[in-house]
């Protein structure tokens, strides 16, 4: 068991909410969404690929003109805040995430709505968007980054794992969507943890990582795996 903590935090202060700068990588930009600039490269990424809202409380959307309302409703948001996910090598916008329960007094945010076009799935790019939204979280000061999903999601919770988090539970009759129960899986990095995992993905994005074929030499799950608290028994 994760020994529990009652730390003094005299010095600790609230951080800020996430604010207008873009977040920049080597292989991915992440921007603020704006539905003008983002919402017909990522409708034209999505469609044809219907089953990347299956476990989202919205979508699929039938037309260019609907997902454009939509970005147009979100990035008025403060809560949740969404980033355009901006493939550098194709200079397209091929997936979007959120940060979202965004709690500075508690020092607590969660990563979220993450939708990744086949473009952008298995790829360096999208390992190096969620470095990119973690460190940035840890940089401004928060304690606990969240990771939560479908219980039935058994890709994202071995996403959240690769990506370092610890499984905390599930929470049963946690949500209704589109009609239907959702068990909640939650996961999560704190702050002592993110030196560490910032290391392993340094080591994991370099260059010297990949052949000439662009296969990975070290798996990103190994070098996460000793900064990991707790394993996800589904897995």
């Amino acid at each position: 068991m994760t020994d529990l903590k009652d730390t003094p935090l005299a010095h600790w202060t609230p951080p800020p909410p996430p604010g207008a700068a873009t977040l920049d990588g080597r292989h991915v930009r992440l921007e603020r969404l704006d539905a003008d600039q983002h919402a017909a490269d990522l409708f034209r990424a999505f469609c044809g690929h219907d089953a990347l809202w299956d476990y989202m409380p919205y979508g699929p959307f039938a037309s260019a003109a609907s997902y454009h309302r939509w970005a147009k409703e979100q990035q008025a948001k403060t809560d949740p805040v969404f980033y355009a996910i901006r493939n550098l090598a194709t200079g397209h916008a091929e997936g979007v995430a959120s940060f979202l329960r965004i709690l500075p007094e508690a020092g607590s945010i969660e990563v979220g709505h993450i939708c990744l076009s086949p473009a952008l799935q298995r790829g360096v790019a999208a390992t190096e968007a969620m470095a990119l939204m973690m460190g940035w979280a840890f940089d401004a000061g928060y304690r606990r980054y969240e990771w939560k999903c479908n219980a039935l999601n058994l890709p994202s919770r071995r996403a959240a794992q690769r990506l370092g988090f610890s499984y905390e539970g599930v929470f049963r009759n946690h949500m209704v969507i589109k009609g239907r129960n959702r068990d909640s899986a939650w996961f999560s990095v704190i702050d002592s943890e993110w030196p560490a995992l910032r290391e392993a993905f340094g080591a994991w994005l370099a260059p010297a990582n990949f052949d000439a074929r662009g296969r990975q030499r070290e798996r990103l799950s190994d070098l996460t795996r000793l900064v990991r608290q707790a394993s996800d028994p589904a897995l």
